[in-house]
């Protein structure tokens, strides 16, 4: 009887400290505080290289560009690799991270696409941009659809993201030439563009129009207003997203993420380049919300920012603001423009280009990117 006693006691003081020891536990659990790690807001820059200058020019420009708050560099290389691996342990050295930024549909001077007259976008008045340009000379275009165009513009992106110790591939022109201009540059080209005009509109090449007319037995070049025939405004759409969502899977097989600068939102994207951003396979976009461009004031790039944001913020895709520096009159209009981006949910700014970045803005950079992550 007294070990029956004995044995309850034991048990009973068992079932106390296990008790006891679960409900410390579960205490600790609810009271200890939540480690929240918040992702510092960053800072970039586009620079296109010059391979006369020698490794001891760039170390000290990228040293200055971290000194003044930059984070990351976007290379424009002319899409050599061998320039890109050159400049890329330069710019890590310094503590910059490195994006290969190639101008994808529009290759001006590419001498191995200039050999092919047919990969060249064709405008719906039949003139192939291969040898009549529309704007400016450098808008040389390349078919999205046309298999070989496509490929070679592929191939040149493989090449960039199989260079050691960059970030991502950072495409740029990945659209088709602009139907609409920016308003602010209109009068530049003494245009004026209340219609989608004849020679601004690509791309009725053969290749696409067979294409487009396997799937929707009609052919574009026959519709009386094509501005309206939203069928043949998504194959085009859809032609650079199949370029865009190609590339993705070239740069992630090569542990590469990838990136592309944008027109400023979705809507207005498609509008004026046949750009839809928002339904591409990308991990970041850099819209370039340079607001002198369209004569709108400072804080329009937090409106514009937040369409972008909004947009994509079911897609998993990360936001930096892209601005013109030329745009800007003082610092303090600078300041106020990374403001509107971090406010409106962009993770990001970043400066075209890296030669328009002043000590004096710099320091305002700096001192803002204090501010910011403190």
């Amino acid at each position: 009887m007294k070990t029956l006693k004995k044995l309850s006691i034991l048990l009973a003081l068992l079932i106390f400290v296990a008790c006891n020891q679960k409900e410390r536990k579960q205490e600790s659990t609810e009271t200890a505080p939540t480690e929240i790690t918040k992702e510092a807001f960053k800072f970039g820059t586009w620079i296109t290289s010059n391979k006369e200058k020698p490794n001891a020019f760039y170390e000290a420009e990228f040293k200055k560009y971290k000194a003044g708050g930059i984070d990351e560099v976007l290379i424009n290389t002319g899409t050599d690799p061998k320039e890109l691996a050159r400049l890329t342990p330069i710019a890590k050295a310094a503590g910059l991270n490195v994006h290969a930024w190639i101008m994808a549909m529009n290759r001006p001077g590419d001498t191995v696409a200039l050999k092919h007259p047919e990969w060249y976008v064709v405008s719906r008045d039949g003139k192939s941009c291969f040898d009549t340009r529309p704007y400016v000379d450098y808008y040389q275009w390349l078919c999205p659809t046309r298999k070989e165009s496509r490929n070679h513009v592929l191939g040149l992106v493989e090449g960039l993201a199989k260079v050691e110790g960059v970030e991502s591939v950072h495409l740029d022109y990945i659209r088709f030439s602009d139907i609409f201009l920016p308003i602010g540059l209109l009068p530049k080209y003494n245009l004026v563009q209340d219609t989608e005009m004849a020679e601004f509109d690509f791309c009725y090449c053969d290749e696409c129009v067979g294409a487009f007319e396997k799937i929707h037995h009609k052919n574009p070049r026959d519709s009386k207003n094509t501005s309206i025939d939203m069928e043949w405004k998504n194959f085009r759409l859809n032609a650079i997203k199949s370029v865009v969502d190609d590339a993705y899977k070239i740069a992630h097989a090569n542990n590469k993420i990838l990136t592309a600068a944008v027109f400023p939102y979705p809507e207005m994207a498609d509008h004026m380049v046949r750009q839809r951003w928002d339904k591409w396979d990308i991990d970041e976009v850099y819209p370039m919300i340079y607001h002198g461009f369209y004569n709108e004031e400072v804080d329009w790039i937090g409106y514009a920012t937040k369409q972008g944001v909004t947009d994509v913020e079911s897609e998993n895709i990360a936001i930096n603001t892209g601005v013109y520096m030329p745009d800007f009159k003082s610092v303090e209009e600078l300041k106020q423009a990374i403001m509107h981006a971090k406010d409106n949910g962009a993770k990001g700014v970043t400066f075209f280009d890296a030669p328009a970045l002043t000590d004096e803005y710099l320091k305002a950079i700096k001192e803002t990117k204090a501010l910011i992550n403190k």
